[in-house]
């Protein structure tokens, strides 16, 4: 079938929307049609070469949509069901999957690749070329062709505009306060960088209880939804944060410190540090480009506090158990989806909601497709 797709055909390049052709799905496999995506600061280091995903690339790991067509093997799933893409896949079988662990799951080897799990082929073409798709899903396309590891079924109810934000950034943010750093009543957190994942580590650090939340945010206009996220203080920039964060926390410091900037510097590993408190935990969500191997950390400090540095991906969550539970949580105003989606963008304006992504105006953008106005 023929659809549409924003396919990055060079590095630092504009996207470029045009007719693709899409294969249809193999024994494992599922045709989805897509009726939104997020724009994730992820796709971003793909047109920077922060992440070497293989190019040319169909963009996009953070959609929603319908299910159209299922492969012979696929039982779980019948056309007509929504789903959200995980852009982590889950075999339910690796040692990570089997212990709890679905976001280290050994499929994740192949995310670069963009080659299709079963197979290691390509089912999305243009050009007379092969395209690869980020995180092998492709949601910057109103049709796309994923591996069933991929996929999560969800209620019908749910408006897929708000429920495409659990495929990455809401659950990574939320799952980096409540699962990676483990936040208790009382805490007191810091959240350097409020977009998605920022907003969404906010959320679930005061649902767990944290009694003090600074974010560290540098767009002025972003203030005022900060406050209404849940934060309590907010400093403009890391030269202002010490002295917000000693004052909000008595001088002891953060217990939790979460890194959700749009890109990682090591540089900034230190000053984080020293913002947090003995015996306090640093998550590193963020990334950093591929090229970065040095952080400048005063060791001896690291010892003689126990203070911990540690990694998380997709917050530590396990796809297919915490996007049916966040979609419940919200359901019943303990999450606020809504808040996290500050514009929509047809897939034409792709370039635009990158330019906005850029300028940090948004929380997040959103791509909003023609099959999600026609269910409307």
């Amino acid at each position: 079938m023929q659809t549409k797709a924003a396919v990055l055909w060079e590095p630092n390049a504009p996207w470029a929307v045009e007719t693709i052709e899409l294969d249809p799905p193999k024994h494992d496999e599922v045709l989805v049609e897509l009726h939104a995506s997020g724009i994730c600061h992820s796709d971003e280091h793909l047109v920077t070469r922060d992440m070497p995903f293989r190019i040319p690339c169909i963009g996009g790991h953070e959609g929603a949509g319908v299910v159209r067509e299922v492969g012979a093997h696929v039982s779980w799933l019948k056309p007509g069901d929504h789903v959200v893409f995980g852009f982590m896949p889950s075999c339910g079988r690796c040692p990570s999957c089997s212990t709890g662990h679905q976001s280290l799951c050994d499929l994740g080897a192949k995310l670069y690749s963009g080659r299709h799990i079963s197979d290691d082929g390509y089912r999305h073409h243009a050009k007379g070329e092969d395209i690869s798709t980020a995180c092998l899903i492709g949601s910057f396309a109103h049709h796309t062709v994923v591996n069933e590891a991929s996929v999560i079924k969800i209620d019908n109810h749910y408006p897929l505009d708000r429920a495409c934000l659990l495929g990455c950034g809401f659950v990574t943010g939320w799952g980096s306060a409540v699962y990676a750093a483990q936040v208790r009543p009382g805490d007191a957190v810091v959240v350097a960088g409020v977009g998605g994942i920022g907003g969404a580590a906010i959320q679930g650090a005061k649902l767990a209880g944290a009694k003090v939340i600074v974010a560290i945010e540098p767009v002025e206009t972003k203030k005022d939804k900060v406050l209404e996220l849940g934060a309590t203080h907010v400093a403009t920039s890391w030269q202002e944060a010490p002295a917000v964060v000693a004052e909000a926390t008595w001088d002891r410091g953060a217990d939790v410190f979460i890194c959700a900037m749009g890109v990682g510097d090591g540089k900034l590993v230190k000053k984080a540090l020293r913002m947090t408190a003995k015996r306090g935990t640093l998550v590193v969500t963020n990334i950093h480009p591929a090229t970065e191997t040095s952080i400048d950390v005063n060791l001896m400090d690291l010892t003689l506090t126990e203070k911990r540095i540690i990694g998380t991906l997709y917050g530590s969550g396990n796809p297919r158990a915490d996007i049916p539970k966040l979609l419940e949580l919200s359901s019943v105003g303990q999450v606020d989806l809504d808040i996290m989606v500050s514009r929509t963008y047809p897939l034409d304006d792709i370039n635009d909601a990158f330019d906005d992504l850029r300028a940090g105006t948004n929380l997040r953008g959103v791509l909003r497709y023609p099959a999600a106005d026609a269910a409307a």
